[in-house]
């Protein structure tokens, strides 16, 4: 709720800023996007936790059956 109240308030002055139209559909964008970055950040986490994870396997793993001789 307050990321979408703050998301209002922030869009709301960035499109107020330039001074051609009311200010309602920077506050309806700026609360969409709160909602949606609320939404998404616990996703974007997982994967980015689960992608670093595997990364550091896949590295283990080439540093444990390396070969000195080449291919």
């Amino acid at each position: 709720m307050l990321s979408s109240i703050i998301g209002a308030a922030i869009g709301s002055a960035i499109d107020g800023a330039d001074g051609d139209d009311s200010t309602l559909d920077g506050a309806i964008g700026g609360a969409v996007a709160g909602f949606a970055i609320r939404a998404l950040a616990p996703v974007v986490l997982t994967y980015a936790t689960g992608w670093l994870v595997l990364h550091g396997i896949g590295k283990a793993k080439d540093a444990l059956f390396a070969t000195k001789g080449g291919a």
